[in-house]
């Protein structure tokens, strides 16, 4: 796995092009890692992507071949690698963006689903693969899949394993947008510099009480927004957003 920063922006990519970045347990573990250690004192983007056809092909099936294990220790290996994964990425006050230039199958699709903005190639596909080698979604993916697309969608995903399209990912809200491939780092880049531009502080708030507020009922989602709402009044962001705006000219957030 590399990863770069450059100009605020944290660039995650998976460099395993040979085994169509198939991702191990310890790459799992340092994505967590990297991704839990961002800051948005330091970055005001997480960009993931892949090298080469692949976004990633999800979990390693040839290391779980070699290395089979009791339910209790597969538990165990699951919770502080993927598992990781998807605390790190719900958690961080970051906003994070996939770039996906190829498939994303299994785990690969799982990360799709859980960042925060997704852009994809026409050319990419995407399966929720898991049940073609007799497993469950994991990676978050019985969780986030039916928040993100539906119960009715993110069934018919898990249960086939079926591939769908770029264009088809764009109708079920799996990802923002298809776009030509000579377009997609141009389109990453846009998002990448207007995300420059907004307060990452309370982008990191209105992240934590979207996904805290999942599955909750309506009074205590209501109560815990407003909760954020006050602390999110307390930041330099809000001072200086209110001040640019009663000054004609535009915030300077993020300096």
């Amino acid at each position: 796995m590399d990863i770069d920063s450059d100009g605020g922006v944290l660039t995650i990519t998976f460099d395993r092009p040979e085994v169509r970045n198939a991702i191990s347990r310890e790459t799992a573990t340092t994505l967590a890692e990297t991704i839990a250690d961002a800051s948005p004192d330091e970055y005001h983007a997480i960009v993931i992507t892949g090298d080469g056809d692949a976004f990633s092909a999800g979990g390693d099936i040839e290391a779980m071949a070699t290395e089979p294990d009791p339910p209790r220790e597969a538990y165990e290996d699951l919770t502080n690698s993927f598992g990781r994964v998807v605390e790190a990425m719900l958690e961080c006050p970051v906003p994070i963006v996939a770039k996906v230039s190829g498939d994303a199958v299994g785990a690969g699709l799982a990360i799709v689903a859980l960042s925060d903005i997704a852009y994809a190639t026409e050319e990419a596909t995407f399966s929720c693969a898991f049940v073609r080698v007799g497993l469950i979604p994991d990676t978050g993916g019985t969780f986030m899949l039916p928040h993100l697309i539906g119960l009715r969608a993110a069934k018919k995903l898990a249960f086939t394993g079926e591939f769908v399209d770029a264009e088809r990912a764009a109708d079920l809200d799996l990802i923002n947008e298809a776009v030509p491939a000579s377009e997609l780092d141009g389109r990453v880049t846009e998002t990448v510099e207007r995300l420059g531009r907004r307060p990452t502080d309370v982008i990191g708030i209105t992240k934590q009480a979207m996904h805290e507020n999942l599955g909750r009922r309506w009074t205590e989602a209501l109560d815990y927004e407003n909760l954020l709402q006050g602390h999110a009044r307390e930041t330099d962001s809000h001072e200086e957003g209110v001040a640019a705006f009663l000054e004609g000219r535009d915030p300077a957030f993020n300096e």
